[in-house]
């Protein structure tokens, strides 16, 4: 149980930030003993993997705050997210962490964890992606290095929950899913009025 919530939070917050979860698990493993990855994902503690890591997400955090540029950077992640979700699921779910001493062996069903995480992590790109027009028109753009910076936040602590408190994922995972109610109300909202706008000036055009 706690090793699925544990994949599940590191899955959810790639979905926010590709980079910030595996970087979190990498630096843990690397520096300290609270994390210790399983056979065959021990590379993500190398130093360069956490070089490279540690260079796209500084490229993310900044893309990823500017208006516009930030709608390519979302396009570009939808491949990315949900590969760093599985990455980080299947790293997560069978690492030793401070509350797993003795994870389960995934064995040949490696892959489901791996496919959890890209599923879980899609969804919640998928939110994050069609939030974003909504900030950038309702206060003009100004609103992106706002959003942006408590997303990579929200993701920062959702990876440390994850491996420390797999237990409190469960509520993180409720406040993203009432997030994406709002998110699609909002955009349901707004197309609605467009309609309207639109009804209203092909009546005066043609009225």
């Amino acid at each position: 149980m706690l090793e699925a919530l544990t994949g599940t939070g590191l899955a959810a917050s790639a979905g926010l930030n590709a980079y910030i979860p595996l970087l979190t698990m990498g630096l843990l493993a690397r520096f300290t003993d609270v994390v210790e990855l399983p056979a065959g994902w021990q590379w993500l503690s190398g130093g360069w993997a956490l070089v490279i890591l540690a260079v796209l997400l500084a490229i993310e955090v900044v893309a990823d705050k500017v208006p516009v540029v930030d709608h390519v950077n979302d396009v570009v992640q939808t491949v990315v997210r949900p590969a760093a979700g599985g990455l980080a699921f299947g790293a997560g779910a069978g690492a030793q962490t401070a509350t797993v001493s003795d994870p389960g062996a995934l064995g040949s069903r490696q892959w489901i964890a791996i496919a959890a995480g890209v599923l879980i992590a899609l969804c919640v790109h998928g939110v994050k992606a069609a939030s974003r027009p909504v900030v950038n028109a309702t206060t003009g753009g100004l609103g992106a290095p706002v959003v942006s910076t408590v997303e990579d936040v929200g993701s920062a602590v959702m990876s440390v929950l994850a491996i420390l408190m797999p237990i409190l994922v469960l509520l993180a995972l409720v406040l993203l899913a009432a997030g994406g109610t709002w998110v699609v109300r909002r955009r349901r909202r707004r197309r609605r009025q467009r309609r309207a706008v639109e009804g209203v000036e092909t009546v005066r055009l043609f009225g």
